[in-house]
């Protein structure tokens, strides 16, 4: 591989007009910024040509290498992530016409179980009954590194299926720390209104803090940014907000 000169290299380090626009909004605030602020710089910031995702990144004090240090749970945003969400309800066939009328995309047992071992994914969450989770269970190896397993503590295992394909719909995320201790999800759309953002953003680091484990010593919540999904960072006042929303 030829070796860059320094004509290369400055070329490399350019940047484009929209680049330093966006970034030059937050550089002209003070940060950290209040949850308000954040929304309205998040707006700002979305100038892609498709409607961009708002995401959350929450850096928490925890080692979820420990059982009794993992974060996982579940909340309703008020607003939604306005993504339409494809729901597969595995189940018996008393509970099929229960989960179309609800709004499920597929429903099945036998049939998807064959087609997702053949490798078929294209859905975003899975809800199954109980009694077939013994023919869930041999689809760890497709449906787990996608994140994809039913889980009783997400509200994806369950009898009441019409009510959990009603709730993924409305707007229900399922959330999860990874191995560095960091929540990354997706709250909005940068096309809703500021408050409705605000809302979202409120309603999901509530639920975290309300998640904190017995076994997390020190400082839990390190750090909370919010971004467009083509977007710079945003950081969040984490002294301000854990005050609010206690």
């Amino acid at each position: 591989m030829p070796r860059l000169n320094r004509k290369d290299h400055k070329a490399m380090g350019k940047k484009g007009k929209r680049y330093k626009a966006i970034h030059q909004k937050v550089a002209a605030g003070e940060a950290p910024f209040s949850m308000q602020e954040a929304c309205s710089l998040v707006k700002q910031t979305a100038s892609a040509k498709f409607d961009e995702s708002v995401d959350v990144d929450m850096r928490l004090g925890v080692d979820p290498r420990h059982a009794e240090q993992m974060v996982r749970g579940v909340v309703a945003l008020p607003h939604g992530t306005g993504k339409e969400v494809r729901v597969v309800v595995l189940a018996n066939e008393a509970k099929h016409a229960e989960a179309q009328e609800a709004g499920a995309d597929h429903v099945g047992l036998d049939d998807l179980v064959d087609q997702i071992q053949k490798g078929w994914t294209d859905f975003d969450v899975m809800i199954a009954t109980p009694d077939v989770m013994a023919k869930v269970g041999r689809l760890g190896r497709v449906l787990g590194p996608r994140g994809l397993m039913p889980n009783p503590k997400s509200g994806t295992v369950t009898m009441d299926v019409a009510s959990a394909v009603r709730d993924v719909k409305a707007g229900k995320i399922d959330f999860r720390v990874d191995k560095f201790g960091i929540l990354h999800t997706a709250i909005a759309k940068s096309s809703f209104p500021e408050e409705q953002i605000l809302e979202n953003l409120e309603a999901f680091v509530k639920e975290v803090i309300r998640l904190r484990p017995a076994a997390a010593k020190g400082t839990y919540v390190k750090s909370i940014t919010v971004s467009t999904t083509m977007g710079p960072g945003i950081p969040l006042d984490r002294t301000e907000i854990l005050a609010a929303l206690r």
